[in-house]
């Protein structure tokens, strides 16, 4: 089977990293790549322009296409693809409304009783401000902008003033651009946060190790949200019993809701939960692995996974569970200097080899690309690297000691990554 996984980031280079490995498949091309990824196996793609993935799936004979991004499923490359005869491992435009439209997924999960914290949907400055007043839900209150922002258009807002703030950012100083045009104002719920992954085939999920993140840029969960720092595997939080929840009040809901609509969901589900005294309460929908937990989830999993894509692209999948390590995986994430706000590019990376010869570790790429032949930053998230450990504390370590390896000018990097997980935390 020869693949095509479309994207550039850390999340993509571990899915190549996963699938080049298992026997059934003959060869990956990640497009556009970077630099970890390698020169062999990447090409230029507008991941933007799903009539170009389709073109590039079409010249190079590609038996599956597996979508890391969530842009072009949002755009309707799902849909382009099944139109040509071409197979796609991700949902519809439809399905991927989900996480294209904040106010979309409040509303599904409204229709179809799947657990999540009261909400606003506010067309308009006006309703927005009104919304955040604390009449309706007090304060803390969270400010969404509804569409895509990459991780960026969330504010939990401690006060009146401050949620006035990330209303007129978002709707009037356009920060978010169009994504920003309409929020969801919601009540802030209390818990603890994790992250549940399954392969749907639109029937039937396939659940892969939980995880938990880590959102904000600073120690302590302090600082402005990004696309995330870090990330373990897998989650405590997750019992069993919570697990069967997860399923029946949130996954199956949703399998059902497309699937009487007519267009079932097939591709990844992300389901970003709060842990609350009532129970798990869904925050966001993802429609992809997200990124940095694809880094630490995928190399749990010891069973062959293109089967298992290929079987849930077709509607058809045959398992209903995955084989894997038990053992705890740490992610660090090494970021850009000034990152989530403005960083500086082409900077040179030294220690990359050292870092991934160490025991226990993996060293998946980012923002990297190649000049003059050395590694070099690319964008803000640069590298995330995996630390595997028999217990929690010896895959910190393991991460750890392989991001001191690796240096380059202005490095940032949070110190407390799987802190959480540590028994007694």
């Amino acid at each position: 089977m020869k693949i095509l996984v479309v994207g550039g980031g850390a999340r993509e280079h571990a899915l190549a990293w996963k699938l080049g490995r298992e026997p059934g498949v003959t060869d990956v091309l990640c497009a556009p790549g970077n630099a970890g990824t390698g020169a062999s196996a990447g090409c230029s793609l507008d991941v933007s322009d799903p009539a170009a993935i389709l073109a590039l799936a079409e010249a190079e004979a590609i038996d599956l296409t597996v979508v890391g991004p969530e842009l072009p499923l949002a755009l309707g490359v799902r849909d382009l693809f099944a139109s040509h005869g071409q197979l796609l491992f991700g949902p519809s435009r439809a399905g991927a409304q989900l996480e294209s439209s904040k106010a979309f997924a409040k509303n599904f999960m409204h229709r179809h009783g799947v657990p999540t914290a009261r909400f606003r949907v506010c067309d308009t400055v006006g309703d927005a401000l009104e919304a955040v007043s604390g009449a309706a839900f007090g304060f803390p209150v969270v400010v969404k902008a509804d569409g895509l922002a990459a991780g960026k258009g969330v504010t939990v807002a401690p006060d009146r003033a401050t949620a006035e703030r990330a209303v007129r950012d978002a709707m009037v100083d356009g920060r978010f651009g169009s994504a920003g045009h309409r929020v969801v104002v919601e009540e802030c719920l209390v818990g603890q946060e994790v992250s549940f992954f399954a392969i749907c085939d639109g029937r039937t999920a396939v659940a892969l190790p939980t995880a938990q993140d880590h959102k904000r840029v600073f120690d302590g969960d302090k600082g402005p949200n990004t696309g995330g720092m870090g990330a373990f595997a897998p989650s405590p939080l997750v019992t069993p019993d919570i697990e069967a929840r997860i399923r029946q009040e949130v996954v199956e809901p949703v399998l059902e809701g497309f699937a009487a609509q007519g267009d079932p969901y097939l591709g990844f589900l992300y389901v970003g939960l709060m842990l609350t005294a009532d129970g798990p309460r869904v925050i966001e929908f993802n429609v992809r692995l997200g990124d940095p937990e694809a880094q630490v989830v995928l190399p749990m999993v010891s069973d062959d996974l293109a089967p298992v894509f290929e079987a849930a692209a077709r509607g058809a999948l045959e398992t209903s569970r995955l084989d894997g390590t038990g053992d705890p995986h740490v992610g660090v994430v090494l970021a850009s200097g000034g990152y989530p706000g403005p960083y500086e590019t082409g900077v040179p990376i030294d220690g990359l080899d050292t870092a991934a010869g160490l025991e226990g570790v993996l060293v998946f790429h980012a923002g990297t690309g190649v000049r003059d032949g050395s590694v070099v930053t690319t964008g803000g998230r640069v590298l995330t690297v995996v630390g595997r450990g028999a217990d929690v504390a010896q895959a910190i370590d393991r991460a750890y000691a392989a991001e001191a390896c690796i240096t380059f000018a202005r490095k940032q990097v949070r110190t407390d990554i799987g802190q959480k997980a540590l028994p007694g935390r």
